[in-house]
């Protein structure tokens, strides 16, 4: 048995490449040790088989975003029911059509964005990238968010031309927003600037119960069919 060496040598050994491209090879997923991928430059290797997957660029690996479909109970970065966990290779929507490769490093460090009450369920982000986190941070209530609202109880009397021409909340006023009927027991609201609470708010005000809430779109990006608890890659491509 060979000496066991760190891998991002074995890779200049393989490629004649220099240190810091084996390094960028090996964090950015395209290095295998017997057919798995290992993304650690300092993982040890003796006589293991070591190989470079097709199309290897030595390029920094992107930060990723990645887009979750909550489900209700679930608090959005800790607890005992953290949304966060559910962010695993596992449970990535075999849909997903962003292109992107999966990496152990895109589960690292994510942090919230736009988060959502733990009994509300759908759309959430999570990013690694701090562009994303501080353009939400600064304009995330200029975006748009459609929700469904499921609501129980009878509406009072005039109490949609109350709903519709304007409200407060905690003492500031609600800005413009729609909604309609979807069925006799839920409301579709597109609306700007949610904070917690604010749903239920608003369906009080006219004597309805908000019993259960999901969000399906954030600006321009959406839940599509994707299902509870799986998640997908923000593609390039797309923004807010």
């Amino acid at each position: 048995m060979t000496e066991a060496v760190r891998l991002a040598r074995r890779v200049i050994e393989l490629t004649g490449c220099s240190r810091s491209e084996a390094e960028l090879y090996v964090q950015g997923g395209w290095v295998t040790v017997d057919g798995v991928v290992v993304e650690a430059p300092q993982h040890p290797v003796t006589d293991e088989v070591v190989a470079l997957l097709p199309g290897a660029r030595p390029e920094p690996a992107e930060p990723a975003t990645l887009l979750l479909h909550k489900p209700a109970g679930f608090d959005m970065a800790s607890g005992p029911e953290a949304a966060l966990a559910l962010l695993a290779p596992e449970n990535r929507w075999p849909d997903d059509g962003s292109g992107w490769r999966l990496l152990r490093r895109h589960f690292h460090r994510l942090a919230p964005a736009m988060a959502i009450d733990p009994e509300a369920s759908g759309l959430v982000i999570y990013s690694q990238d701090g562009r994303v986190l501080r353009k939400l941070a600064e304009d995330g209530n200029k975006l748009e968010q459609e929700w469904l609202v499921d609501v129980e109880g009878e509406l009072a009397p005039y109490g949609w031309n109350r709903l519709v021409s304007g409200t407060k909340f905690d003492g500031w006023p609600v800005a413009p927003f729609k909604v309609s009927w979807q069925s006799e027991q839920r409301l579709r609201f597109a609306i700007k600037g949610v904070r917690p609470g604010l749903l239920q708010h608003l369906c009080a005000e006219v004597g309805l119960k908000a019993t259960a809430m999901r969000r399906l779109r954030l600006g321009r990006i959406g839940l599509s069919k994707m299902p509870a608890g799986q998640w997908r890659y923000l593609p390039v491509s797309e923004r807010f």
